[in-house]
């Protein structure tokens, strides 16, 4: 008896893992809900990522976070193949505003040729910024979005540290992803709108 009940309760735990690991039609609601699709993407991948900021922050398909606690890089798990290469990118299709984004997309990060889920020994084509809505422009949306490549890649896009806003604005993933013939396997999303760390980061992306 008490070896059937652990083997029902791992059988949960498991199904809980994968519902929340995998998204299913969860990941495709929101996205189309919040239209991320077709605004970023034109259709949702299958597996929502698991995006963790410090303090065990977590976005989750549209949730809202502060810019305060989103200012790190996080930590970003997927179903990955370990001989496999990924790119990751985190966008703002919002900038300034989503009442009028004539900077749609603003690249806040961008990493190629991460082999399996080992995003530190990518190779970093835009530094990591967290979100930075001007005050009194309302939610943004900020899209992680994971592509699966066809092999390692040598990307001619300008390198952009963390502490410029060059070459950030006017963005496209799709046409990005589409260039490099890349997979959309994983991702997910949340909503910031302005705090007082703010004015921190534009003062960084001066340089």
């Amino acid at each position: 008896m008490e070896r059937h009940l652990a083997l029902t309760f791992a059988a949960l735990a498991f199904l809980v893992t994968c519902i929340s690991r995998c998204g299913g039609e969860n990941i495709a609601e929101s996205m189309e809900k919040h239209q991320v699709v077709p605004d970023v993407i034109e259709g949702a991948p299958k597996e929502t990522a698991e995006v963790v900021y410090s303090g065990g922050v977590q976005a989750n398909l549209g949730n809202e976070l502060a810019p305060t606690q989103v200012k790190d890089e996080p930590s970003v798990k997927w179903n990955a193949d370990e001989n496999a290469f990924y790119t990751i990118c985190m966008t703002d299709p919002d900038a300034p505003s989503r009442q009028t984004p004539k900077n749609r997309e603003w690249r806040h990060w961008l990493v190629g040729n991460i082999p399996g889920v080992d995003i530190s020994k990518g190779e970093v084509l835009t530094g990591y910024v967290g979100a930075g809505p001007p005050k009194g422009t309302g939610l943004h949306r900020y899209v992680i979005l994971i592509y699966k490549q066809p092999k390692k890649l040598t990307f001619d896009e300008p390198r952009v540290p963390n502490t410029s806003g060059a070459n950030r604005p006017l963005f496209s993933i799709k046409k990005f992803s589409t260039k490099y013939n890349m997979e959309l396997v994983a991702g997910n999303f949340f909503q910031a709108q302005w705090d007082d760390y703010v004015p921190k980061l534009h003062q960084q992306l001066k340089g």
